[in-house]
Formats: structure tokens, sequence, C-alpha cells
């Protein structure tokens, strides 16, 4: 077989016009759903009906597939038919106060009871003052109060008759009473009492002790009965401030009756509130205390404890919720307990407790990018957590490290039922799996997005709906159908491949965006094809600067590049420059040199650590490949370097291996190759030459150095065979071939490559084991045979002078 030389109807697949039914997209109906993913969407909609733990899903895919806006669209529907899930608000323990008790309501009921409750306090603060301020109240407060003091002033007066008995007076102090000797019912001083006789002293110091036992019994009786009081004025406050909020409680339980955990906690409201009256009672004097502002303030944190915290509220929401958390930060996705400044002291009570994505989300979808999830200190870590146990706890993160040890709530843990929508590319996803045991428990759904899509008549309609939603969404202009024809060869162009479309949506909007500016600085109503040509110009434009300098280096011989002539050891190749927003082809001189030596080839990129892992292995491949085409016939005694020229940065992979043999074959069968031609692909030890990547900006970049320099007609590219149905060249190219301008030539194995470049036969073994005469690969075998004869008469010498030195010895 012969290389084959390529038509120009070969090297671009056009749109054709007959395929496109429509005049502009603005009679095509808008794109419903997901386009050519079928795989990624079958997948998504049952990770997404399966209600079972683990089943949350990892979308993955090359960036701009159309994942994110896929994952919303697709949740936003499903969600749509679900229930709305309950709301949550959090309220004081009264047991425990470190503790908030989170309470479930209907949607909707979560704002209604935290009104219900806050009308409850202003009832209070309303009906407890009234009552307590009543005549009824006043009557019996009083009675108990009189009944008290006539028992306490009977017991004084008993106290007093029985000091005077024994010949004492009584004086009150802060520390009780104090006995004061009485002679003919006078009370004496010290300076009298020291005059006493010592008889006299005694008897009064038995009298005062019998007095003091006698006071501390009174005493004794006396605080019983205040003890007495306090309770029954406790019971009679109790009482009345029943039955002042015994019927608003009662009205509550009864409306709230069918939520145990709401019940209980009203109950615990009213015991606390009858346990604490005094805060509700009105004062006229506190307004008159210089220190009112300071016990207003502490009056209205105590009244904090009664208030509800609506955490999660689902009144208006419609279906299941979607949380997109663009942020996904630890305390953005469990929430947060924050503090204030009160005093010069950091507090914090229920009522500042925020909610996270996952309390808005639960009880539906939430979706969170994989990568600005995993580059959050803990978000990870606490969404397995959550995801694993099926709740929500709120901590403090500096908890989980020990930095801070202080004083916080412990909030009661929300149960969690959500589905979780993970967004990344498949080198997170591989990492995950491989490297974390919990990802394949908790992640079991794989939505894989392709890069492209079958290129067929279906598909090239959807693209035409695609076109059209987007101009109906973004208020873009409508697109004529030779310009919708011209986008979609630009995403097959994108896809590298003729039979195939482009699913990177993000750089097909980008050029709708951009040739619709073009086609509004023309003042057109349609956006045209030389609108899009030009769009694409442009982009083009913006991005070449290195690819201009390469090839003005080029035309002025810096960079050295024969064009014409034969060379021997010498050959063009051709590589990819990937700036990331920007790729080109960029032609490079290749060199061999093989002379007689038994180190084999020796990789001048690779000795430098110039050389990546794949063309390091391309090249140990030609090892192979000389071993298995000449190495049963002649031993391999030869050295070789191979050099990338004028290269200064890093060569990776092996889409030059077959140009690398072709200068090495050249090299050792003294036979030139043309440099009018490049080459690009890849070799196995068999000699097949496989398919590569980037095939059309390789020839692409050949072209614009051929140009540069001018074009004879002679020049052109060798590509794999493999590798024809990638072409989807710029019509300038196509133009110049259809001109014979410039040549494409396909290849399927070395011995083709061969009998092109050198015009020579490259020659098959015969079964005499022998290559046909002036053939190429006689050549190269002659040239083998040589330096191993010479190998051999070296060690015939060698031996012959080690025999002689023996005799001599």
């Amino acid at each position: 077989m012969a290389a084959e030389k390529l038509k120009s109807s070969d090297l671009r697949k056009g749109c054709g016009l007959k395929s496109i039914k429509f005049k502009t997209t603005a009679e095509v109906p808008p794109l419903e759903g997901m386009l050519g993913q079928e795989r990624a969407v079958r997948a998504t909609e049952y990770g997404l009906r399966i209600k079972r733990p683990g089943y949350n899903i990892f979308m993955t895919g090359l960036t701009g597939t159309g994942k994110s806006s896929y994952a919303q669209s697709i949740v936003e529907k499903i969600s749509a038919e679900e229930p709305v899930p309950d709301d949550w608000v959090y309220v004081y323990n009264f047991e425990k106060p470190g503790e908030p008790i989170a309470l479930n309501l209907p949607a909707g009921q979560g704002a209604v009871f935290r009104s219900r409750i806050e009308e409850l306090l202003e009832d209070l603060k309303q009906d407890i003052p009234k009552v307590f301020e009543g005549d009824d109240y006043e009557q019996q407060k009083s009675a108990y109060v009189k009944d008290y003091q006539e028992a306490r002033a009977e017991h004084l007066d008993e106290l007093n008759k029985y000091a005077q008995e024994k010949g004492f007076a009584l004086k009150r102090t802060s520390s009780g009473f104090v006995t004061i000797p009485l002679q003919e019912g006078e009370q004496i001083d010290e300076d009298e009492y020291a005059k006493l006789d010592q008889e006299t002293k005694d008897e009064m110091e038995k009298k005062s002790n019998e007095v003091q036992i006698k006071a501390m019994e009174i005493m004794r009786r006396v605080q019983k009965q205040e003890k007495e009081l306090k309770e029954q004025l406790k019971e009679l406050d109790h009482k009345f401030g029943l039955d002042a909020i015994g019927h608003l409680f009662n009205e509550l339980m009864e409306e709230y009756a069918d939520y145990p955990a709401v019940k209980d906690y009203l109950e615990a409201f009213r015991e606390d509130v009858l346990s604490n009256l005094s805060d509700f009672r009105s004062d006229d004097d506190e307004q008159q205390n210089p220190m009112f502002w300071l016990q207003q303030q502490s009056q209205d944190q105590s009244d904090r404890r009664y208030k509800v915290n609506l955490l999660v509220d689902n009144r208006d929401t419609e279906g299941a919720p979607m949380v997109y958390e663009t942020n996904p930060s630890y305390y953005n996705l469990v929430g947060r307990v924050e503090y204030e400044n009160r005093f010069g002291t950091v507090v914090t009570d229920f009522t500042m407790i925020k909610p996270g994505a996952l309390h808005r989300a639960n009880g539906g979808y939430l979706v969170l990018q994989a990568r600005d999830l995993l580059t959050s200190l803990q978000s990870w870590e606490v969404l397995k957590r959550v995801l694993r146990t099926n709740e929500i706890r709120i901590e403090n993160i500096s908890e989980h490290f020990g930095l801070v040890a202080m004083s916080t709530l412990r909030p009661q843990p929300i149960p969690l039922n959500i589905k979780v929508v993970l967004i990344g590319n498949p080198f997170i996803y591989q990492l995950l799996y491989q490297y974390d045991e919990d990802f394949r428990k908790l992640f079991k759904i794989k939505s894989d997005f392709d890069s492209e899509m079958d290129c067929e008549n279906d598909n090239v309609t959807k693209m035409a709906s695609f076109i059209s939603y987007h101009c109906n969404n973004q208020d873009l202009r409508h697109f004529d159908r030779e310009a919708v024809a011209e986008i979609i060869e630009y995403s097959t162009r994108l896809a590298e491949k003729q039979n195939k479309l482009s699913t990177r949506f993000n750089k097909i909007v980008d050029l709708l965006f951009e040739a619709d500016a073009w086609a509004e600085l023309e003042d057109k109503e349609l956006v045209e094809r030389e609108h899009v040509e030009k769009a694409m110009e442009e982009m083009v434009y913006r991005s070449n600067k290195y690819e201009q300098k390469i090839l003005e280096s080029i035309e002025e011989e810096e960079i050295l590049l024969d064009l014409e002539g034969k060379k021997v050891g010498q050959i063009n190749a051709l590589s990819v420059l990937d700036q990331g927003d920007y790729r080109f082809g960029r032609p490079s001189r290749i060199t061999a040199s093989t002379y007689l030596g038994r180190k084999g080839i020796i990789n001048i990129e690779r000795e430098s650590e110039l050389s990546g892992k794949i063309h390091s292995k391309g090249v140990l491949i030609l090892n192979g490949y000389l071993g298995m085409r000449y190495g049963s016939l002649v031993p391999l005694n030869l050295t070789a370097s191979l050099c990338f020229e004028q290269s200064y940065g890093g060569v990776e992979g092996d889409s030059a291996s077959a140009a690398e043999l072709f200068c090495l074959l050249s090299s050792l069968a003294d036979v030139p190759l043309r440099q009018d031609l490049a080459i690009t692909g890849s070799i196995n030890q068999k000699g097949d030459v496989q398919p590569v990547g980037g095939i059309n900006h390789k020839i692409e970049g050949f072209y614009m150095a051929c140009k540069a320099k001018g074009l004879n007609g002679g020049q052109g590219v060798i590509i794999p065979e493999k590798s024809r149905k990638s072409l989807m060249l710029k019509r300038e190219v196509v133009e110049a071939v259809e001109n014979g301008q410039f040549n494409i030539y396909t290849i399927k194995t070395v011995d083709e490559g061969l009998e092109l470049l050198s015009g020579l036969q490259a020659g098959e073994l015969t079964e005499e084991g022998v290559f046909p005469e002036k053939s190429f690969n006689e050549k190269v075998l002659d040239k083998l045979h040589y330096f191993n004869d010479v190998i051999n008469r070296e060690n015939n010498i060698k031996g012959q002078a080690n025999g002689v030195s023996g005799d001599n010895a």
C-alpha cells in the first residue's frame, strides 16, 4: 500500500443546508431538556427518583458540558412535583438552657407559631399586671400579711415579757437581740454593771442566757411563719397567675394538640411564666430608679427566652426546596451560632442560631461544586458526617481543632432528609473514589457527561433549538440558517471528529454572544454567517500573539526550519502548544545522529530532563521497532541520538515518534528525506502508524509556516490514516489543497511513510531473509551490518593481541 493523497472534500465536513429546514432560529422551538447527554440524563433522573440512603449523585465531565445548568434545571423540575417539607424553629429549653429545642411544623406554620407566641407574650404582659393590681389579690395578700404581722407581734410581746420577768430589756440589732440588764426597772450602763458583786453578775449572766435561748425559740417561730407567708403568697401568685394565663395557654395547646413536642414546650413555657411572674408585674417605682435602663435591658434579655427562632421558613416554597450553594464553607453548610458584645462580654442565645444550606435544602435537594467543597476547611468532612448520621448538628468549627474553649450553645440536632448533587471533573471523581472510602458509599450514582455527540440530523435540529433557547433567554438576535450551519461546523471542529458534535456548550454560547455583538454593531436584525466568522476570527486574534511571534521567527529564520529540498537525519515534526485559552500547531525540527556503539537510542530531551513520561515511552518503542525489523537479521551495534532542535521547554506525548523513527532510519541509511513535508503520528513496535490528537492545529500550524516563507505546491503534511476522520480544517487550508498549493497525505505503516519521504521503495523482507536491492530497508540493514563488522574486527584484533600477550607471559 502507498500513502494516499487526500482531496479537498476529505478535509472538512460541511453542514449541508438541506438538513436545515428553517430560515431563522425564530421558527425553531427552544430546546427543552439536555442535548447530547443521554447517558448522563438517564443516570441523573434515576438518581433523583430513588429515595434510599447513599444514592446521592456525582456529576462528572469536562468543563463546559452543561453539568451545572442541567443539574439546576432537572432538580427544579423534579422538586416541583414533590411535597413541601416542614418548617423548623428553635425554642428555649427551660430545663437545659444550653440546649435549645428544635420543633418542626407543617410548611408555613412556623411563621404562624412564631406570631402566636409573640401575641401570647404581649397578652401575658397585659393580663398578668391587671390581675395583681386588682382588689381581690390585694385583699387576700393583705390578709396573709396581716395574719403574719399579728402573729409576729404576739411572739415579740411574749419575748419582751419574758425578758422583763428575768430583769432584762431587749434591743434589736442586725445580728439578733441584745439583752440589757435592768435594776429597779431602769437600764444600767457598763460602769454600773462593773460595780455589781460577782454573785449578782453570775445570776444576771445565767438569766441572760435563758433570755437568749427563749429569743432563739421565738425567732424560729417567726421565721417559720415568715416562710409560711412566702409559700402562701407564692401559692396566691400562682393561683392568680394561672387564672390570668391559663386560658391563653389552653387555647394554644388545643391548637397544637397534634404536635406533642410543641405541646410539651407550651407546658414548660407556662410553668416558667408562673415561676417568674415578677418579670411581668409592673412597678411604677422602677422608672424612678437611676438603674432603670440596666434593669430594662435585663428584662429584654429575660423576654428573649420566650421568643421563637424561625430557622427554616417554607411558606413561600413550592415543592421540595432546591438550594445551589456557591460558597459551601463549613458554616454556610451546617449553620452557626452567632455572638454579640454586651458590656464587653461576648454572649449568645438560641435566637442567634442561623441556618445553613443543609437546613434550607432539608427535605429537598442540595447542589454543590465539588472543587469549592473540597477546598473549604472541614466542609467535605461535615457533609459526609451529616449524610452518614442523617442529622444536622450545629457546632463551632474551632472545637474540632481545640483552638478555642468557650461556653456555647449545643442546639438539638435536626433530622436530615436530603439528596446531594455534587458537580466536578473526572479527576476529582477518581481521586475521591480511590482514596475516600466514604465517597463510594455516599455517592452511588455517577452521572458522566460526554464531551461529544453524534452529528446526525436529530442532533443538528436540537442544536438549532439550543441556539433558539439562548436567543430567547438571553435576548439575542436570532440566527439565520447559514449562521447556524457555521456554528454546527464550529462544534464539529471542537469535537475534532467529522461525525461528532461537541457538547462543550460554554464555548458555543460564547460564540453566540460575540456573533450577536457583531450583528448589533452592523445594525442587523439577524445574525448571519459573516458575523459568526468575524466572531471566531476575533476570538483567535485576541489570543494568538505568541503564535504570530513564532511565525515571525520562522519567516526571519530565527527558528531554523527547512521547507524545501532533502536532508539526511532531519525531519519536520508537528506539535501543539496549549496556552489554556488558545491552542495552535507549531512545526519543529528533529535531527538524528547514528554511529558505531552499543548505547542504543539516546533521547537528548530525556537526558536534559525535558522529556515527559509519554514522550520517553515513545522513544523506547523505537528500540522495539528496530529490534523487530532488523534485530533478527543482525546484532544492533549502534548508538543514536535524537533531539528536538531549538526546544527549550518540556516535550510530552508520543505524536512525534513516527517523525523520530523516520529521522533515525534516514541517518542510518544515509538517505535524505523531503523537508517540504511534516509528519505527525505515533507508532507501535510492529510499525503501525497510530492516530494522534490536535490534528487540525498541527496541519494549520505547518501551513501557516509554509505560507510565511512561500507556498510552492509541494509542501504538505503526513498524518495517520486513522486521523483522517478528525479533519475539520479551516477553509483557507482547504482552498489551498484544492488549488494544488498544499498537500495532505495519510499513511498506515512506517514503510508507506518512508517511501513518500525518501522516494525509495521501502522493501519487504523476502523468504531468503533479505530486503530488495536498493530499497530503503536494505540500506539500513547494510549500515547495521557495517557497524557489526567493525565491532567484530575490533574484537578479533583485541583477541589476537591478548593471545600474543599470553604467549609472551
